[in-house]
């Protein structure tokens, strides 16, 4: 394989990684060599997408079939109040060349399902998952794991937020959440709402997360999920381990194919990401949320699937 060799410009425009130890002129070539692929281009997929271009990632894949809606303007940080009614991977497209026009952004303007899931993602080296329903993110879940290919999720809702790193082998989302709750179940951010600066920072973490996959550097949130509570600004970490019962992952797996779940509550693609563990718990008080999740943690624990850090 040819080793992209860095112009002046490139030189120049990426001078601050060069001097790092951690990347370099090596480091910098995997960048621009690297293919990774962003389903959705909203809340989450915004920072994303821009961080990586800005990175100099130089083929960026974005699956969304939404348009640029006013609402989104709070936080989808990839479009501006000319975008609204053009389609969000028109949009994302021209912010991202904009921005560096040495990226070569693929736009796949389509709802991803099990008929075109794996013929998209086996495109690229990388998929980060910035969907905002269970449907995509299981299934996104499922595809990167048959394909052998590392998974970046990350969700949010009102303050709340968390990152996590999926490498096969070493735990999957089945792994703690087996199957979707029943459509409806869980609050979207159109319902309960996203403070705007969220995205940012849990998008982010994922872009930083791809960053040193694409580097070999550093250690990544495989095995353990980064619960975010932005109102206390407090960073709490679950230790995930990969559990011998799961349907896709474990010793005696049942999925084997890709499924097309009901999307529920909201469309693919439309902005911030459902918060997962929240999941079961629509319609409680902040207090007994917070009764219930440690409950379930609790649970998980004593069956081996998770161990709880000190600070949890």
């Amino acid at each position: 394989m040819a080793i992209t060799q860095l112009n002046p410009s490139q030189v120049e425009r990426y001078s601050r990684h060069l001097i790092m130890p951690n990347v370099g002129s090596k480091g910098q070539r995997a960048l621009i060599d690297s293919k990774v692929l962003i389903i959705g281009a909203g809340g989450l997929g915004s920072p994303v997408a821009l961080y990586l271009a800005l990175a100099g990632v130089g083929n960026i894949g974005i699956v969304d079939f939404d348009v640029v809606d006013t609402s989104n303007l709070q936080r989808q940080i990839l479009h501006t109040d000319a975008d609204v009614g053009k389609r969000k991977v028109e949009s994302a497209k021209e912010t991202l060349i904009a921005h560096n026009p040495d990226v070569n952004v693929t736009i796949h303007e389509e709802p991803i399902n099990s008929s075109n899931a794996f013929e998209i993602m086996e495109q690229y080296d990388i998929v980060i998952n910035g969907a905002d329903n269970f449907a995509t993110r299981y299934l996104a879940n499922d595809a990167a794991y048959l394909l052998n290919k590392p998974l970046v999720d990350g969700a949010i809702l009102i303050f709340d937020g968390q990152a996590t790193t999926y490498i096969p082998g070493n735990g999957c989302y089945r792994c703690i959440f087996p199957d979707p709750p029943p459509p409806g179940e869980v609050p979207s951010c159109a319902e309960a709402g996203v403070i705007g600066a969220l995205p940012g920072l849990v998008g982010s973490i994922q872009a930083l997360e791809t960053i040193k996959i694409i580097l070999g550097v550093g250690e990544s949130l495989s095995g353990r999920m980064l619960l975010i509570e932005a109102l206390s600004m407090e960073f709490r970490e679950i230790k995930i381990r990969q559990n011998p019962n799961c349907k896709l992952c474990g010793e005696n797996p049942e999925v084997k194919e890709l499924i097309d779940y009901e999307i529920g509550y909201v469309k693919e693609g439309v902005g911030a990401g459902g918060m997962s563990i929240l999941a079961f718990l629509k319609g409680f008080s902040n207090e007994e949320i917070v009764s219930r999740c440690q409950t379930n943690l609790e649970r998980m624990k004593e069956l081996g699937q998770i161990s709880l850090n000190k600070d949890c």
